[in-house]
């Protein structure tokens, strides 16, 4: 990309700025010659079973598809051989994706047993294990591995995710904070919302309608832990029932399965001490 951008500045005019999206489209894909240099390399075949489903055929029952890949052409991780499958051997398979940097959480869905973020699995490499991919747990399914994240948003946006205060500073500048509370936000902030870890929780299997799970309350500890914001009493009021926390046994499938290595447990944990000095 590096030389796209140096190249672009060179060129003539006349050269169209962008290209068509079909060309975008084959940037996703690892190239097979850089990947196979040597053609006469034995192929290294690994089956992928993925989760199938098709809203326009709902007669049809779910079901599992067989793909078999050649790990020497493809690249070193899941979302790699998703986009290779949809690419090169069945345009239909649906999935989500962005910025394959496990920025943006949109690839999020099960892989051999583990709710992960396609884009930083590694294909493993033993070809006699056979990997199987299904969209997150206990969750409705749009289509394929695409699952439908309504009510998880709409929790999200029931804890008012945003710095909520009426006093402003002298200077009117930018609020402040120490060193020592800005750390306070650290594994917090860093969250991207892709829903592994509620989605991997039995709680918020069994109870999702009140129950706000584990995304949600460390998105929620995140500002009741900020020194700047003054809403802290009202926060902790909209959580004081039986379920909106309360519902956590400290069963760690969040924590565990985390692909950003943080800890939802923790902070529900300190949600509940919080409500607890009151």
């Amino acid at each position: 990309m590096a030389a796209l951008r140096s190249t672009s500045r060179l060129v003539a005019s006349s050269k169209p700025l962008f290209r068509p999206a079909v060309f975008a489209r084959s940037y996703a894909t690892v190239d097979a010659a850089a990947q196979d240099p040597n053609p006469s390399e034995t192929p290294r075949t690994k089956t992928f079973h993925i989760y199938r489903w098709n809203p326009d055929q709902p007669t049809e029952k779910p079901k599992m598809q067989s793909y078999s890949l050649d790990l020497n052409k493809t690249g070193p991780m899941m979302l790699d051989a998703l986009i290779r499958i949809k690419n090169e051997m069945d345009p239909t398979l649906t999935f989500r994706r962005s910025c394959r940097e496990g920025i943006c959480g949109s690839c999020a869905m099960n892989i051999d047993g583990v709710n992960t973020l396609a884009c930083l699995c590694r294909i493993p490499t033993d070809t006699a294990k056979e990997s199987r991919i299904y969209p997150l747990p206990h969750t409705y399914v749009v289509k394929d591995l695409v699952p439908d994240l309504t009510q998880f948003y709409k929790q999200y946006k029931s804890i008012k995710p945003y710095l909520q205060r009426e006093t402003k500073t002298e200077d009117g500048l930018e609020y402040r904070q120490s060193p020592e509370e800005r750390k306070k936000l650290d594994g917090l902030y860093e969250c991207i919302l892709c829903a592994c870890c509620s989605t991997s929780c039995p709680s918020y299997w069994w109870n999702s309608e009140e129950y706000l799970g584990p995304a949600i309350l460390l998105q929620s500890y995140r500002w009741l832990a900020d020194s700047r914001d003054e809403k802290t009493a009202e926060r902790k009021h909209a959580l004081d029932n039986s379920m909106s926390v309360y519902r956590c046994y400290t069963i760690l499938n969040c924590s565990r399965t985390c692909p950003k290595g943080l800890n939802p447990a923790r902070a529900i944990a300190e949600i509940k001490k919080l409500m607890a000095a009151h």
